[in-house]
């Protein structure tokens, strides 16, 4: 069995089941270069504090250039018994290049050293998850602003019969409420994400740290220069304390957390998606590349896409809640306990990202169906709000006109009857301060019209929206249209 690096201390080797049970590498070779990097700004250090000569400087730099080209070619030795890749790395560096490869761990301990990969990886992937949310976003505010000024909401109690903004009945309970644009649904999701890529924005500042320097939790005796190495990693500082530096995953419970509201956010659209694409609703149309058929029904168009967005939101929670289960109990500094928040990351990691982009293909590609919104629009007596405030805006107080309203609706069920289908004369029988206006103010496109208050579903204030959106997008750093496949490429 090949030595451990802290072999001395023991007269056996590790059982075999004990060293799988313990071992990291399949999981956290994903974080060479990380490592590889980490390893070249610390060599670089050790050199210019005179701690390594410049002639071993210059060997360990070239070997760990060897071994990522190892590794990227699929020639690298890798070695289950040596645990990690940290130790896997360090030892085929040594094998390259002799005893310098051994005097790169100089001033350093595995504690510092992992903890410094899981750092540059999360910089890496929050640049990477705010770019997918921005693409997002972008792909909201086209098609809200396409459908501002897109088909009529024809049908049952429409007002228009040109081109307008899409009228869709809103919901509160699941049940009709009021009558709203389709494009001030589609934006209240932007803002969502917004407040999403603000909350990964600001726990960048408190993952942009460098935790080397710091050993396996006391610091080291060597005249070590911490912050030349994380202004060579180009991270924004270093920890204050040592024992802080190698026992902190906040800044993963908060990427975790941060991912779970995400993904709230993610399986609340996907819901409405799947919801929309029934026969019952007919809202929307999935493009095919984004549905699936059935194994025995030939006429399935299954929106498995947005079924499983929603569905893998549980995933992210439960790592989340692993994660903060782990270290809850944790005395200070470092345990093998804490190797757990790599796996937990990685599935969130892999989870956020997919999820961001086949929801940003989906909206870009499916199909409104306007007409089938509209109508939806004009009935469940969506607009019987819009009669008690005609009611109130005549000096009624807003309770008797409520009161009014109700039996009047309660007539138009007993007669099978719409608002829309009402004359004058069948208002005016519950109360003699309805006049013409109410004729028009009962259709949805009018009632979803008149509310201009400020973040209303009224045209106006939904295209000042749009245009407050773009300027966030531009201040996001994406400015231009998205394409289906946004964000696919990393950063």
């Amino acid at each position: 069995m090949t030595k451990k690096l802290w072999g001395g201390r023991f007269a056996k080797d590790a059982d075999a089941r004990a060293a799988r049970f313990t071992a990291s590498l399949s999981f956290d070779r994903r974080l060479y270069k990380q490592d590889l990097a980490g390893s070249r700004a610390h060599a670089r250090m050790l050199g210019k504090c005179g701690i390594l000569t410049q002639a071993d400087v210059a060997a360990i730099l070239g070997g760990l250039d060897r071994v990522e080209e190892e590794i990227e070619s699929g020639a690298f030795p890798w070695r289950p018994e040596l645990e990690d890749i940290h130790t896997n790395v360090e030892r085929r560096l040594t094998e390259l290049i002799g005893p310098a490869g051994g005097r790169l761990h100089t001033a350093r301990s595995r504690n510092d050293q992992v903890a410094l990969d899981m750092h540059l990886y999360m910089v890496e992937e929050l640049s990477r998850v705010t770019g997918l949310i921005s693409g997002l976003q972008e792909v909201i505010v086209d098609r809200a602003e396409e459908q501002l000024g897109g088909p009529g909401a024809g049908g049952a109690g429409a007002d228009q019969s040109g081109p307008g903004p899409t009228v869709m009945p809103g919901y509160t309970h699941l049940q009709r409420a009021q009558p709203v644009l389709f494009s001030h649904h589609l934006m209240a999701y932007f803002w969502m994400l917004q407040r999403d890529r603000e909350r990964f924005a600001d726990c960048l500042g408190r993952t942009d740290l460098s935790p080397l320097g710091a050993g396996a939790l006391a610091g080291t005796t060597f005249p070590i220069d911490p912050a030349a190495v994380a202004a060579d990693l180009g991270l924004a500082g270093v920890y204050e304390n040592s024992i802080d530096a190698v026992s902190d995953r906040d800044f993963l419970l908060e990427f975790l957390a941060a991912a779970s509201i995400l993904m709230v956010h993610l399986s609340r659209l996907g819901e409405e998606l799947v919801l929309w694409s029934t026969a019952e609703f007919g809202f929307i149309e999935m493009d095919d590349a984004f549905a699936t058929g059935s194994s025995i029904m030939p006429q399935k168009k299954n929106p498995d896409v947005a079924e499983l967005v929603r569905g893998k939101a549980g995933r992210v929670f439960g790592r989340l809640t692993g994660l903060l289960a782990t270290v809850k109990g944790l005395p200070l500094a470092y345990h093998s306990d804490l190797q757990e928040d790599k796996e937990a990351t990685f599935e969130a990691v892999d989870t956020v990202e997919a999820a961001l982009e086949v929801t940003t293909g989906m909206l870009a590609t499916l199909k409104v169906r306007a007409e089938a919104m509209g109508k939806a629009a004009g009935g469940g007596f969506s607009t019987a709000t819009e009669v008690a405030d005609h009611l109130a805006r005549k000096g009624l107080p807003f309770r008797e006109a409520h009161e009014v309203v109700g039996r009047l609706v309660l007539d138009c069920l007993e007669r099978g009857l719409a608002l829309t289908d009402l004359t004058l004369e069948d208002f005016g029988r519950f109360s003699p301060l309805f006049d013409e206006d109410i004729l028009a103010q009962v259709r949805p496109a009018a009632a979803a019209a008149a509310r201009r208050s400020w973040g209303g579903t009224a045209p106006e204030q939904v295209a000042r929206q749009i245009e407050a959106a773009r300027v966030r997008l531009a201040a996001n750093g994406r400015t231009s249209g998205t394409p289906a496949n946004a964000g696919q490429d990393g950063p």
